[in-house]
């Protein structure tokens, strides 16, 4: 029987980590205010840290903190107290990328396990156990990575050392993310958390002797977007997965939205029990995926070259979060939180926390006054609506989109 793997889920802000450890997920990764890759996901401060991991524990969710930019010499000075802190407030892991930062962590913080980011590039089994004998008791693999390379380098090395997979979400142009694209035309630095993701640009041609003249670059009659990577979806195949070896299966997306935490973490939790445990995918839980904003999918590398998307770099967007459940009674009678404007009489969707997704008529609803209303408008508003049947706390409402993007 094969080994179920950890499912690794993004937890950007304290919303996102409670999406994500209500909808399923075995452990969630999150970061400080420093020395993380994503500038511009939430975060965590220093008070909300502990709070965070005490959130997780409860619900039996590990947390994994990214440590993971290549700080710079003035930097240093500060590090030892970030990874004390971590270490303090029960961080079950930290995922590290530079070898002195690594080195720090075994002792500043040596209750924690340490993870080798997919920044370090692990692509082999040397790497791998070279990491291991240095004391990690995990590595994020390459994203470049083929599932019969992955599979190689899982009967090469110890068993003890796990091994990680990205599974679902963006991935990038360059090898492992080792990008100079933003910095050069943005000045916003790819590896120190703040890409500005140039490589979905539309790009034009400028010969140097006719400045000011713009030749598009076509693929066809429509241009092209000529580095624009298609986003990473394996739900189809967890079983693949599984079978190379992969002990714990990544989540992409700190800095997408809660929405995101809560479907995706959901779909691949339900998805991967029903593989896990030799029973029919229910398609109800797969289908989700596509109910996320994301760009045209592909499975990665793990079957060869996933190739590009050329013709534009939007997302497709087809569902709109209209509001969350902050409570429910046994009559389910629900109060809410708008997130969107809707009105009475609009067909919704609930989906929730193991809740299978079902279809209503929205309305009536009341202020929390009593006051009557026909429509809800005012963002983040609380107001009461009787949902058909009791749900769970952090059950999302949505509606298809009038004009998906």
């Amino acid at each position: 029987m094969l080994k179920k793997p950890e499912l690794l889920s993004p937890a950007g802000d304290m919303e996102k980590l409670n999406m994500a450890v209500r909808y399923g997920a075995d452990a969630v990764y999150l970061a400080g205010t420093s020395f993380g890759m994503r500038s511009f996901a939430g975060n965590f401060t220093p008070e909300e840290l502990p709070r965070a991991v005490k959130l997780a524990h409860s619900f039996g969710v590990k947390v994994h903190c990214t440590v993971n930019t290549m700080a710079r010499e003035p930097e240093l000075e500060a590090l030892p107290a970030h990874l004390e802190r971590l270490n303090d407030c029960g961080v079950d892991a930290l995922i590290v990328a530079d070898l002195g930062a690594f080195r720090m962590a075994q002792k500043y913080a040596p209750r924690c396990q340490l993870h080798v980011s997919t920044q370090v590039s692990v692509a082999n089994h040397a790497s791998a156990r070279a990491w291991y004998e240095l004391g990690a008791s995990r590595v994020v693999l390459a994203r470049e990575l083929s599932l019969e390379e992955i599979a190689s380098i899982r009967a090469k090395v110890p068993a003890a050392l796990e091994l990680e997979a990205f599974a679902h979400g963006a991935m990038c142009v360059s090898y492992s993310g080792r990008c100079l694209l933003s910095n050069y035309m943005t000045g916003r630095d790819s590896n120190r958390g703040a890409c500005a993701q140039p490589c979905r640009y539309q790009y034009y041609l400028m010969e140097e002797k006719r400045p000011g003249e713009y030749f598009p670059v076509f693929e066809d009659e429509k241009g092209t977007y000529i580095m624009n990577s298609r986003d990473m979806c394996m739900i189809d195949h967890l079983g693949d997965l599984m079978a190379a070896g992969v002990d714990c299966l990544k989540i992409e997306g700190r800095a997408k939205s809660a929405y995101y935490a809560a479907i995706v973490t959901g779909a691949y939790r339900h998805v991967l029990d029903d593989v896990a445990a030799g029973r029919p995918v229910d398609q109800v839980w797969r289908d989700e995926v596509e109910h996320i904003s994301h760009r045209h999918y592909s499975t990665g590398f793990f079957y060869g070259e996933p190739g590009q998307y050329y013709e534009d770099s939007r997302y497709v967007r087809e569902y709109q979060v209209v509001a969350i459940v902050t409570d429910c009674d046994e009559t389910g009678l629900a109060v809410l939180s708008l997130r969107n404007k809707f009105a009475a009489g609009d067909e919704i969707e609930a989906v929730g926390p193991d809740l299978r997704p079902f279809a209503f008529q929205s309305g009536p609803f009341e202020s929390l006054e009593g006051e009557k209303l026909d429509e809800v408008r005012t963002p983040q508003m609380m107001f009461t609506m009787r949902l058909p049947k009791p749900v769970p706390p952090y059950t999302i409402l949505r509606r298809q989109a009038r004009h998906p993007l």
